[in-house]
């Protein structure tokens, strides 16, 4: 059902058709609620409305509600993505802004991960001295 683009010139293309928020919704695994709730607070950008004036999601709104899905399940704040998103409304003068956001919340992340992988390094020794304590358990019982 969803037409993204079409040609209108030698180099130009024009989006055409949309998505209704229950086909983004499935699209992205993520509640309609959810969707009105990020546009509502700026994690995503106004989406047009159609004549009847349900949610028309484009190839442009889709690839936002993919960048927001992905900056949360990462973790990256709601606040830092809201700014990011009102500054990248403002136009290209925002630019250094933008990559400043980004680049702070990187290094969130990568706390976060080597973080992580401290965790996941205990939890692979603990349940490798369980392997070993169940071997040994065995050993003595032959």
């Amino acid at each position: 059902m969803l037409k993204y683009k079409q040609k209108t010139g030698k180099q130009s293309w024009q989006e055409v058709s949309g998505m209704k928020i229950n086909e983004v919704s499935k699209m992205y695994d993520i509640t309609a609620d959810t969707l009105r709730y990020y546009e509502r607070i700026g994690l995503i950008p106004t989406v047009n409305r159609n004549e009847s004036g349900i949610r028309d999601y484009t190839e442009t709104d889709c690839n936002w509600v993919n960048f927001a899905k992905c900056m949360r399940t990462a973790g990256i704040s709601v606040e830092s993505l809201i700014e990011y998103v009102a500054l990248f409304q403002q136009g290209d003068t925002t630019r250094a802004a933008r990559k400043e956001i980004l680049i702070e919340e990187r290094a969130k992340l990568l706390e976060r991960m080597a973080q992580m992988q401290e965790t996941l390094d205990k939890l692979n020794y603990k349940i490798d001295n369980y392997y070993k304590c169940v071997e040994f358990e065995d050993t003595k019982l032959k």
